[in-house]
């Protein structure tokens, strides 16, 4: 399946569909980030270049576009302080690994399920 469509003659990138949840959730993760720089009283291009992005591209976060980058959300959301996971007395690392081993205990490959006809009328 592409992610590109032609209309009228030129060629556009397909709009990607997102649930409203997942929308909601950028949305409150930009509006995080644009509270905690006002709270540490910086101005966008004083963010922007401390996390090597281009304003435009802060402003994207900072609305909840679904086309940034999700490392760039999150290295963001780190320089103005806001927690991307719940407080835990574990660190992330040991979340990870933890996650990793529950992984490896699951199948390392995933096939579709065959759809079995029930013709037993």
């Amino acid at each position: 399946m592409t992610n590109k469509i032609i209309i009228d003659g030129v060629l556009m990138k397909r709009q990607r569909a997102y649930s409203r949840y997942a929308k909601e959730a950028a949305t409150l993760m930009g509006e995080q980030i644009k509270l905690g720089r006002k709270q540490k009283r910086w101005t966008e291009k004083e963010l922007a270049e401390r996390a090597g992005i281009s304003r435009a591209t802060l402003q994207k976060i900072e609305k909840g576009d679904m086309s940034c980058a999700i490392g760039l959300v999150f290295e963001v959301a780190t320089l103005v302080n806001i927690p991307l996971f719940e407080q835990d007395t574990y660190p992330l690392s040991t979340q990870v690994e933890h996650i990793k081993d529950k992984v490896a205990l699951l199948p390392r490959r995933i096939r579709a399920r065959k759809n079995v006809v029930d013709d037993n009328f």
